[in-house]
């Protein structure tokens, strides 16, 4: 059993606690007895919560209707865990930026005294529209005068556990180039939720910028699949995709995005797509024009053969559980 160390309760506005890591900063916050509101829009699906909890209604994306709602209340701390869910220009602005800015001016009104940010490490060599509106935000938090973390996750390892399926399905696990151009040390999201509650419960100890991983080492992309590969017992086989694919089919796109919102965000993504498949979530030493495996702090205790063997896990309750319906 995990001990928990008691800190001053906190009365905590969380926000994003039905996303992939709110979900889990939002059980941690309870398992250690913070006072927790959840912002949540009038017309989504509440998260699963303890009775304790109470939601809040409010739109992050209109700075009235969270005047409405917050106004007159009190906390001390802003969690915030919204992102955009697509990472084009259009919506990365509007939540990355916008709806994380109107969080912000309402809680300096309510003169909340810490805000914790969930970001990502990516913003270290920013090319994509989503990190420059995280980058803008990141901005205006640290220049607000409110006291801030913001904490840019490695990876998540749903990110590179998307590929069991095609392995139990025996076709070839894909990589890109080599398979040896990028690495990264993820984090699970129960090791990130603790870290992000550990900003909300030590401010002193966790201000500014966090690039945060999970246990090392950091392991390439053809290093998971070996890891896989061992795991499921099965013997190796690889698809290697030129990353360049990527930027090709962008480029063959550009010159008619401007003819249709769907052919603009097709172009991006796959900008997306390429820069994942040519960058390390790893720290950027920028003195030295290089990704730091060893100086990327780590966090947590799942290591990344324990996020595999628990989602390798996961997956075979899914496959039992469909086979009992048919």
């Amino acid at each position: 059993m995990r001990l928990i160390q008691r800190h001053p309760v906190r009365r905590v506005l969380l926000v994003g606690a039905s996303g992939y890591i709110g979900r889990h900063v939002l059980a941690e916050l309870h398992a250690r007895g913070h006072h927790i509101a959840a912002l949540v829009r009038p017309d989504s699906k509440r998260p699963e919560a303890p009775a304790e909890c109470e939601f809040i209604d409010a739109d992050v994306a209109r700075i009235e209707s969270l005047q409405a709602a917050l106004l007159g209340r009190c906390f001390d701390v802003v969690v915030s865990c919204i992102a955009s869910r697509t990472g084009t220009a259009k919506d990365s602005w509007a939540v990355d930026y916008q709806a994380n800015l109107h969080l912000l001016q309402v809680a300096t009104v309510l003169g909340v005294g810490h805000f914790v940010l969930l970001s990502a490490i990516c913003v270290q060599k920013p090319r994509l529209a989503f990190q420059h509106a995280k980058l803008k935000f990141e901005a205006a938090l640290a220049d607000s005068g409110v006291g801030y973390s913001i904490v840019r996750p490695t990876a998540f390892v749903k990110s590179i556990t998307g590929q069991i399926q095609r392995i139990r399905d025996g076709r070839p696990y894909l990589v890109f180039g080599d398979g040896e151009l990028t690495a990264c040390k993820p984090i699970s999201q129960i090791d990130l939720a603790r870290f992000m509650v550990d900003c909300v419960e030590q401010p002193d100890q966790h201000q500014g910028i966090l690039p945060i991983g999970g246990p090392g080492p950091a392991l390439t992309p053809m290093q998971h699949g070996e890891l896989l590969f061992r795991l499921l017992q099965q013997e190796p086989c690889y698809r290697h995709v030129p990353p360049g694919l990527f930027k090709v089919m962008s480029s063959l796109l550009s010159p008619f995005t401007f003819l249709s919102n769907n052919l603009d965000e097709t172009a991006e993504f796959l900008r997306i797509g390429h820069y994942y498949a040519t960058e390390s979530m790893l720290l950027w030493d920028a003195n030295h024009d290089v990704y730091d495996a060893q100086g990327t702090p780590e966090y947590g205790e799942q290591t990344i053969e324990d996020m595999f063997i628990q989602a390798l896990n996961d997956n075979s309750r899914v496959d039992t559980a469909v086979k009992r319906l048919f």
